[in-house]
């Protein structure tokens, strides 16, 4: 009665998208700390974040954890090609973690902690944009397996889809202080932000038209009609969200941040429009990495389950932390 293969895709294909947005922000917030300009900002910075930043990684266990119950096939080629960039990401976000909770009771070596946290954050963002680019280059399969090489996903656009991803995060960070914040900060923050939109913009056009060169069939699947005339839309609608920002960062608060979150799904709806169906580029696609139904309809009922209590849960954690930061804050 139902396509559980494509139900479970859209189940692993939100719980990604909700990670980026929600850690994003929280990753973007450690990528500006050198910015910040005393231990008083960093402080702050930290506690708008704190008490909801380990509840927005719920999403990235949710997509891991679901991938390999849910296509083990893909679950298994994805790892062992992506094995070293996944690595060095859990270990930055092992560091950030801990820094989260370390910086507040090591005074005597908080500036250790804080290189700590904001190094951690950079390089997991990184780390996301370079997998990112090497997913969409495409893996090396023959007969179900990895045929690659360990650093098949390092390359100039894999590099450049790094650097976007870690702009896009501060951006996201960016929009999320200035809605917590305020006072003198919170204006050196909307001056940091003008550049950000620029860099960030450029980057979105960079790596968009590079990806339609990576595979002739991204470019047909944008380009050829009837598709060009329904899809025109997302990247009109995201070239009018990047200028609403842009005038937004001068005089708005919650608009900033929900401009950047609207302007991600845009490109991820984007990105999952370019590999439809594919879920192992180029040629593996969800149904050909799908478990067996029986194991679909069972997980499902979890899923039915537990979704919604995560949502009641991060909801309510977000709702009990609105506002402005308090000087006491989360700690």
């Amino acid at each position: 009665m139902f396509d559980l293969a494509l139900i479970w895709a859209f189940i692993i294909g939100f719980g990604i998208i909700m990670y980026v947005l929600m850690d994003g922000f929280d990753l973007g917030v450690g990528i500006l700390f050198p910015f910040a300009p005393n231990e008083e900002a960093r402080d702050t910075m930290m506690n708008s974040v704190a008490p909801v930043w380990d509840g927005n990684e719920t999403w990235l266990v949710l997509g891991g954890g679901g991938l390999y119950a849910a296509f083990p096939k893909a679950y298994s080629l994805l790892m062992t090609a992506f094995y070293i960039p996944v690595f060095v990401m859990l270990l930055a976000l092992v560091f950030r973690g801990v820094a989260f909770e370390f910086r507040f009771k090591s005074k005597n070596h908080q500036k250790h902690w804080d290189i700590a946290f904001s190094t951690g954050s950079i390089i997991a963002s990184a780390m996301q944009g370079a997998m990112l680019g090497g997913f969409i280059e495409g893996i090396a399969v023959e007969n179900g397996r990895f045929v690659g090489g360990a650093f098949d996903w390092l390359s100039p656009f894999s590099i450049f889809c790094a650097t976007a991803v870690v702009v896009g995060y501060a951006l996201l960070g960016t929009g999320w202080l200035i809605m917590k914040m305020e006072g003198d900060f919170q204006g050196n923050l909307r001056r940091l932000a003008k550049p950000a939109v620029i860099w960030m913009a450029a980057n979105l056009a960079v790596v968009s038209l590079m990806t339609t060169y990576v595979n002739p069939a991204y470019a047909e699947r944008w380009f050829a009609m009837p598709n060009l005339a329904f899809l025109a839309p997302i990247p009109l609608i995201t070239a009018g969200l990047l200028v609403w920002l842009w005038r937004a960062v001068s005089h708005r608060e919650k608009t900033v941040f929900g401009i950047t979150l609207g302007i991600f799904f845009l490109c991820y709806l984007g990105f999952g429009i370019t590999l439809y169906p594919n879920i192992v580029p180029p040629m593996i696609t969800f149904r050909d990495a799908a478990a067996p139904q029986n194991s679909l309809a069972f997980m499902l009922v979890g899923a039915v389950i537990l979704l919604p209590v995560i949502f009641a849960y991060t909801a309510y954690a977000y709702w009990v932390f609105r506002g402005k930061v308090s000087d006491e804050g989360y700690h």
